[in-house]
Order: C-alpha cells, then sequence, then structure tokens
C-alpha cells in the first residue's frame, strides 16, 4: 500500500473507471458535501452504462437552473455540479437512490425525464436502508432484515419474516466498485476529517467500494491531523486528489488568501 496516496488531478484520479462500473457518490444534495470535481472528471473521461449509488440524481439540469434563476435564485456556486452531469452526457444506466427525483414538479432532473422516456432504471431505497446496505458492505455483512418497507412497493420480490411482532424485509449488502468521497482534509496516508454537515453519506460510503477516492480541500503531511478527529481511517483509502482554491470551503480560501 502506497504511502503517498495524492494524486495530481481528478482526470487521473478516475482513469480507471470501466463501463458498467458501481459507483457510490457521497453527499446529501448540497454543493458542500458533492464530490463536484471527482463526478465532472467522470464526465470527462466517458465511461458509460454506469450504476450510481447515491442520496439523489442530482439537482443541476440546466432547466432547473434556468427556472432558479428567473426566480431570482441562485443557490449554488459555478464550480458545483452533481450526478446530473452523468445523466447529461448519457453515462447513467441505472440509479439506486433515496431521492430520485427532485419534490417539485416545476423542477424536473435529467434523470426524471430519462426514467420518464424508459432511457434508465431506478432502485429506490429507504434513506436509511441504503446507509445500511453501503455500511454492510464494507462491514463484510451478508445482509440485514429492517423493519422499514414491509407492506410497500419496497418489500417485492423480497423475503419477508417477522421479527418482535413487526415484519422485516431482507435487504443486501451493496457491492461497489469505486467511491467518490468529499472530505474537508486529508494527510498523505489518506485518513479523512469532515468539515460539518459534509459528513453525511461520505462518511458511510468511503471504504465500501474496491477503489474510494477523497476529494478533498488541504492535505497535510502524515501526523498533522488529530487522531481523535479522523473519521475515517486510511486504511479504506485508495487515493486522495486536493481540490481547486475556487472550491475550497470557505474557511480554507480565506486562510490561503492570508498566505499570499
Amino acid at each position: 500500500m502506497p504511502i503517498d496516496k495524492v494524486v495530481g488531478s481528478f482526470d487521473e484520479a478516475v482513469k480507471d473507471v470501466f463501463e458498467g462500473a458501481l459507483i457510490l457518490v457521497g453527499g446529501f444534495g448540497n454543493p458542500g458535501a458533492c464530490p463536484s470535481y471527482l463526478i465532472r472528471a467522470l464526465a470527462k473521461q466517458g465511461a458509460k452504462q454506469l450504476t450510481i449509488v447515491a442520496n439523489t440524481t442530482g439537482i443541476t439540469s440546466k432547466e432547473m437552473m434556468e427556472k432558479m434563476e428567473a426566480l431570482g435564485v441562485r443557490l449554488f456556486p459555478d464550480w458545483f455540479v452533481d450526478v446530473d452531469i452523468l445523466c447529461q452526457s448519457q453515462q447513467v444506466k441505472k440509479a439506486i437512490a433515496a431521492f430520485p427525483v427532485p419534490p417539485s414538479a416545476l423542477l424536473v432532473s435529467t434523470f426524471e425525464r430519462q426514467l420518464r422516456a424508459g432511457q434508465v432504471e431506478i432502485e429506490m431505497v429507504p434513506q436509511g436502508t441504503l446507509a445500511e446496505r453501503i455500511r454492510a458492505n464494507k462491514a463484510g455483512i451478508g445482509g440485514f432484515f429492517t423493519p422499514t418497507g414491509p407492506g410497500t412497493i419496497i418489500e417485492k420480490g423480497k423475503e419477508v419474516r417477522i421479527i418482535d411482532g413487526r415484519p422485516h424485509v431482507l435487504e443486501y449488502p451493496i457491492k461497489a466498485d469505486f467511491a467518490f468521497v468529499r472530505a474537508y482534509k486529508a494527510d498523505k496516508l489518506g485518513n479523512l476529517i469532515y468539515r460539518g454537515t459534509s459528513r453525511t453519506f461520505n462518511a458511510t460510503i468511503a471504504g465500501a467500494a474496491k477503489v474510494t477516492i477523497a476529494e478533498v480541500d488541504e492535505v497535510v503531511p502524515v501526523g498533522g491531523l488529530d487522531p481523535e478527529g479522523i473519521v475515517t481511517p486510511a486504511l479504506y483509502v485508495q487515493r486522495v486528489v486536493v481540490r481547486p482554491l475556487e472550491g475550497r470551503t470557505k474557511i480554507v480560501q480565506k486562510i490561503r488568501k492570508e498566505e499570499q
């Protein structure tokens, strides 16, 4: 295992993503938790027939952005992209998601248009179940029963057992090829810390794939992180790549400007 896991560019970090790969994407739907630069690099790389596992399939479609701007609403920084850009380039075959489409009929994502046209597939998973299916793969758990889903479309085709008087659905781990993680800071070994709510699914998916790639604001020397603050140990991370200054948190931007 390499001592220095930092790679020189986002293009290099995603170059071996292959056609048909299953990719875990961190974040919750907001810029601060989304591995935007890894996603953009993958769109440029062009691998197709992808299965994307994420909380949402994206909220940055051109149509949605135009509608919000027409209302005088500007929610996102210029650098922010999410899974929608992969849908726009027709790289996504299937999504496994808790919130596959926006809740408002006024806002339509690229994935929703493609879904209605029969061009993509969707597997809906309750949010807690999604997190646990991801974690189960990382923990080596073969399956688990959950009380979430019985009596709904989630139950279809699955084993149901009565446990403590309640029906439970059998769920299996999601086995992924790659995980794209957004973290705040890393050391060269790949230990990660997160900032605020950016943990979300990022800390869950880190280590739940064959290759975990972390997009971070800053890399420090080994020993530069407080051991008590490390959330994702280096064992779970294979590659680290640093975001350009424009895409870093405001705190890091301020520090860097003061140093110049």
